[in-house]
């Protein structure tokens, strides 16, 4: 039996953010794991009963569990989802965590939303929330994963991410030994396609690359004077390196690229001071994804199509809202209907000069 006054509300950020800081002390980032072609079909996060895809935060929790890259499958659902299609989670199954933001309307004097007011006095808050879902490989009864096929998402097709690069509008300059993108000129830096490994390399590496180019003040519009070695630097490498991975698993790029040990240790200390960064972040990076995709006609289409669909099933974060000030300072009654309370009864040349540069 819990008292009221041993309770303490859950820290969703501080959660994530300790799970992303554990992992990355061990050197590697977490959203990264070694691509096997054997399993095939690996794809960013949807929810297998609605078909849509989840975003920021969640791209960055699902699709770095274990499970998904272990069966190549990456269909995710609720307890009740999966009942209404008739699928059952086995007993003893433990959930995984996405989170949302749950937007509350209050009225000037703190009331909840309902009463008779002006609506001139009505603000809308946004409260980070949390919700539980499972894998699709702890379901039975849940049909076998076809991955789409090329007919489905031409997105998946090799010449992707060279049609990406055409449509983006940003030169890419072919030469030298590095890759890299110059914010003061606005252009893409690549060594010849044969000084890569694989094709997949340098897509993966195209793609980090051009996730840069979208803080130009004509696409996006991020600060990119952070000097090479900065924290403002690294930062923005965190999210040119989330987005590059959002995209990789959207186009069926497997190529890992190495990042830095610096990069890594700028990222832990940015996590460690400010809980709500890699939720920054993530949010930085999906923007980045969605405008670098929406650059392939097939793709823009799908999302269209999805983005006038009723309704959502399972709530996904909204990165573009700023999360929500402290609990205290919202009225008691609703941090308790919130959950936000206990229960009233116990219950390249120049460094400076460019961002990125990936080889």
């Amino acid at each position: 039996m819990t008292r009221k006054d041993d309770w303490t509300p859950k820290d969703h950020y501080q959660e994530v953010t300790n799970r992303i800081v554990q992992a990355l002390e061990q050197g590697t980032p977490p959203w990264r794991r070694p691509w096997d072609q054997g399993i095939g079909g690996l794809s960013g996060p949807v929810n297998a009963s609605t078909g849509r895809r989840y975003r920021g935060i969640n791209v960055l929790l699902l699709g770095s569990n274990p499970r998904a890259f272990e069966t190549g499958d990456p269909r995710w659902c609720s307890y009740k989802q999966a009942q209404e299609n008739g699928w059952q989670v086995r007993g003893g199954e433990k959930a995984s965590t996405i989170f949302f933001f749950k937007r509350v309307e209050l009225k000037g004097d703190g009331a909840v939303e309902g009463d008779n007011d002006n609506d001139d006095d009505r603000k809308t808050v946004p409260v980070l929330r949390s919700y539980p879902v499972f894998h699709a490989s702890q379901m039975d009864g849940i049909p076998a994963y076809k991955p789409p096929t090329v007919e489905e998402a031409p997105w998946r097709e090799p010449e992707a991410v060279r049609a990406i690069l055409d449509a983006s509008g940003v030169p890419v300059r072919v030469g030298g030994d590095r890759a890299f993108y110059s914010p003061s000129t606005d252009h893409i830096q690549m060594p010849v396609a044969q000084a890569f490994g694989s094709a997949e390399g340098w897509s993966a590496t195209a793609l980090h690359e051009l996730g840069h180019a979208t803080g130009h003040p004509s696409r996006l519009n991020r600060d990119l004077r952070g000097r090479f070695g900065s924290a403002a630097y690294a930062m923005e490498e965190l999210r040119a390196e989330l987005a590059s991975v959002f995209m990789q698993g959207e186009l069926g790029v497997g190529a890992d690229i190495h990042q830095h040990a610096a990069y890594i240790d700028s990222w832990l200390d940015a996590l460690r001071k400010d809980k709500r960064e890699i939720f920054r972040a993530a949010g930085d990076a999906q923007r980045i994804a969605d405008w670098c995709l929406s650059r392939h006609p097939a793709y823009r289409a799908a999302m269209e199509a999805e983005a006038d669909m009723d309704g959502v099933s399972i709530p996904v974060i909204d990165s573009s809202r700023e999360p929500v000030a402290a609990a205290a300072e919202m009225p008691e009654h609703l941090r308790r209907k919130l959950g936000m309370m206990p229960p009233q009864s116990p219950p390249p040349t120049d460094p400076a000069a460019v961002i990125g540069m990936g080889m």
